[in-house]
C-alpha cells in the first residue's frame, strides 16, 4: 500500500493532539499518522508506529506542510476452519523512504492502552483512515494485492 498525507501548517497542539490520524489495515491494525516533527509523545504513538505495539525504528517525519508518505507491506492474520490463529499479522513500513517497521509480528488488533487478542476474521477487510478531528489531508492512495 502507498499513502501520502499532509499535516496541518502551521502546527496546532502538541503530543497526540497535533495532526493525529491513522491508517487502519483491515480496519483493525493502525499505523499511526501524527505530526512527529519536533513534537514529543509516547514512543508507540509516534508517526509510523504500529499504534500501541511498536515504536518506529527512526523518526522520519518531515516538517508540517510537506507531503509525507508511507509504503506499507501488510500480511493479514490467518485462521483455520475452527477459528484458531494459524499466522499472526505482520507489517513492514517505510516512512518517507526510511525503514521504520521491519516485518514486525502484531500481537493482535491495535488499541490505546490495551492488547486485544486476535479474533477470527475474513482474509480481506477494508482500509480505513482515522478521523481525530485534525485537518489531515490524504492523497495518492493505492493498494496492490500480494499473492
Amino acid at each position: 500500500m502507498h499513502v501520502e498525507f499532509d499535516e496541518p501548517t502551521p502546527p496546532k497542539g502538541e503530543g497526540q493532539g497535533r495532526g493525529n490520524s491513522g491508517v487502519f489495515l483491515h480496519g483493525l491494525y493502525e499505523i499511526q499518522v501524527l505530526d512527529s516533527y519536533e513534537n514529543k509523545t509516547y514512543a508507540d504513538g509516534q508517526a509510523s508506529a504500529v499504534y500501541g505495539q511498536y515504536p518506529p525504528l527512526v523518526n522520519a517525519s518531515r516538517p508540517p506542510g510537506q507531503w509525507q508518505m508511507y509504503d506499507i507491506v501488510f500480511h493479514g492474520p490467518r485462521f483455520d476452519k475452527e477459528g484458531k490463529l494459524t499466522r499472526p499479522a505482520r507489517v513492514t513500513v517505510l516512512h518517507n523512504g526510511a525503514l521504520v517497521q521491519d516485518n514486525v509480528e502484531l500481537s493482535g488488533p491495535t488499541a490505546n492502552g490495551a492488547r486485544p487478542p486476535y479474533a477470527p476474521q475474513p482474509e480481506k477487510l477494508p482500509l480505513a483512515l482515522q478521523d481525530h478531528n485534525n485537518p489531515i489531508r490524504f492523497r495518492n492512495i493505492w493498494i496492490r494485492e500480494l499473492n
